[in-house]
């Protein structure tokens, strides 16, 4: 059973975002000449004033860019500060990156950098227009989102003292809230790019947070850089991510392992069996492969060989990492048929609960990507980038644009993203009845944080609203599964653009946003 989820048509160009203000943003910047990347900008800027318990100018971002001609992959992930030491953790005791409260899960955020590499190369408006909603929003205030209220009454005592200014506005659903420090910020990158932002009040208080964890060169050098993008062939197009330190990868194994595979309709209790087989084929070796120098092709090429292991009748009992976080992912296309797969996040709700002071930006956790353990490959070390969650992905057929595709869900956004692309090109399905089918989600046993410790016990959610078949069909091959209420954030806030026969545009938003919208013109 599906969520009823409107599919939404255009001629010309579309924005799809978890947020109605910021997706209303990007058509600001379509309506002024902007293409999909301007668009796309605006979308961003304006999701991190009005969500900051997602996204935000201290988190990082990945992208795909088609230009029409060739897909482009920008990775503005940030790098660990030059005091980073995790053997400096290991004398402390710990065994793990803490995830709050914590300088030392800070990397250097690379969002703005993002920002301003899409906007040097495909840009078509100033970056001050392209800027300014964002900035009115954050000045003049927005109506509290009921995801933003429910995200703060999670937050301790310190972490309601570090986030004042956000938890003393935003009291209830629709009380206006003011960043005024991110709106100073906004203008700062308006007028004075990157240098402004990381050379400015927020690259000072960053180093004084970090109080030798960062040194001012960490912030001079410029953390964006365009990167060769992984691909795959599956169900009649040809599937796009970003390379590692992403996991993006772990989508495009998997299709590759069903590819040959005639799966059954999408309410047959196998399918989510043989999507779940695929998964964890792919990634159960995640924690000792993915890094900042791995392969992403050889990872891929790895998990291909692994086809013989997928069982149609039993859960082969792997494991693979199944963390839950907070992460925006929106997506933009124009009438040049240009179209952007963006995905930026704080790693974990509002990222590690610390916020420089003088802009009130909260500070992503993203190091708790990292191992502290001595000589694994992702260890912690200055200039090292953390494993990452995030996960953009983009569809060509015949190197035409087919669709944009994303969604945040932590380590469940290969997941997500599997189903969503069998549902769109294996079965033809329409964004709409796509994006509000029901999801599974591996996730770990307790905190959603705890499965690369005790991978044995990772199991299976089912969305509430699924099949009456899915979840006693999974237990009875073996899974350990259980039910999720429909809409809860496990399953992720996914949304898609397809470029439909005639030129224009088709796509959906998700319902489990709340407050999430598609619009085209």
């Amino acid at each position: 059973m599906e969520m009823p989820t409107r599919s939404v048509r255009a001629p010309h160009a579309m924005v799809a975002s978890a947020d109605q203000l910021a997706t209303q943003a990007g058509l600001t910047a379509i309506a002024l000449g902007g293409g999909a990347v301007d668009a796309a900008i605006a979308t961003n800027a304006a999701i991190a004033v009005t969500a900051p318990h997602l996204c935000g100018m201290g988190g990082d971002l990945f992208a795909l860019v088609l230009d029409g001609e060739r897909v482009h992959a920008l990775d503005a992930s940030g790098r660990a500060g030059t005091g980073a030491s995790a053997a400096a953790l290991r004398a402390d005791g710990l065994t793990e990156v803490p995830l709050r409260h914590d300088i030392r899960a800070v990397t250097v955020p690379g969002c703005v950098d993002g920002w301003v590499a899409l906007h040097e190369r495909f840009g078509r408006l100033p970056l001050a227009t392209t800027l300014a909603p964002a900035i009115e929003l954050a000045e003049h205030g927005f109506p509290a989102s009921p995801l933003l209220v429910a995200s703060l009454a999670l937050l301790d005592d310190r972490g309601r003292t570090s986030l004042a200014e956000l938890a003393s506005q935003a009291t209830g659903a629709g009380v206006r809230v003011r960043r005024p420090g991110v709106g100073r910020a906004l203008r700062a990158v308006a007028v004075g790019g990157r240098d402004a932002f990381y050379g400015g009040d927020f690259g000072r208080g960053l180093l004084e947070l970090g109080d030798g964890w960062f040194a001012p060169d960490d912030l001079s050098v410029p953390g964006a850089a365009w990167v060769e993008p992984l691909r795959v062939d599956a169900w009649g197009v040809e599937l796009w991510t970003v390379p590692p330190p992403s996991q993006g990868y772990l989508l495009l194994a998997a299709a590759g392992l069903l590819a040959d595979i005639d799966l059954p309709d999408p309410d047959d209790d196998m399918w989510p069996h043989l999507l779940i087989e695929a998964c964890t084929a792919a990634g159960h070796d995640r924690v000792s492969v993915l890094h900042d120098r791995a392969d992403g092709a050889a990872l891929i090429a790895a998990a291909a060989d692994r086809g013989g292991s997928i069982s149609q009748e039993r859960s082969s009992q792997r494991s693979v990492p199944g963390r839950d976080g907070d992460t925006t992912y929106l997506c933009t296309a124009d009438r040049d048929g240009m179209a952007v797969s963006l995905i930026q996040s704080n790693a974990s709700g509002f990222g590690s609960w610390l916020v420089e002071p003088s802009t009130g930006i909260n500070l992503h956790d993203r190091g708790l990507g990292f191992s502290v353990e001595e000589g694994h490959p992702a260890e912690l070390a200055p200039g090292r980038k953390p494993p990452h969650t995030l996960s953009p992905a983009l569809a060509t057929r015949d190197g035409a644009l087919a669709a944009v595709l994303g969604t945040m869900g932590g380590d469940a956004q290969p997941q997500i993203l599997l189903q969503l692309a069998a549902r769109l090109f294996a079965h033809g399905q329409r964004p709409g009845p796509a994006i509000g089918a029901p999801r599974f989600a591996l996730h770990g046993p307790s905190t959603g944080f705890d499965t690369w410790r005790d991978p044995a016990q990772v199991a299976v959610a089912v969305e509430g609203s699924a099949p009456d078949g899915w979840l006693d069909g999974l237990v009875g091959r073996g899974h350990r599964a259980s039910s999720l209420p429909a809409l809860h954030p496990s399953f992720g806030h996914a949304h898609a653009i397809l470029r439909t026969d005639d030129g224009g545009w088709i796509g959906a938003a998700d319902p489990r946003a709340v407050v999430g919208s598609v619009a085209g013109v």
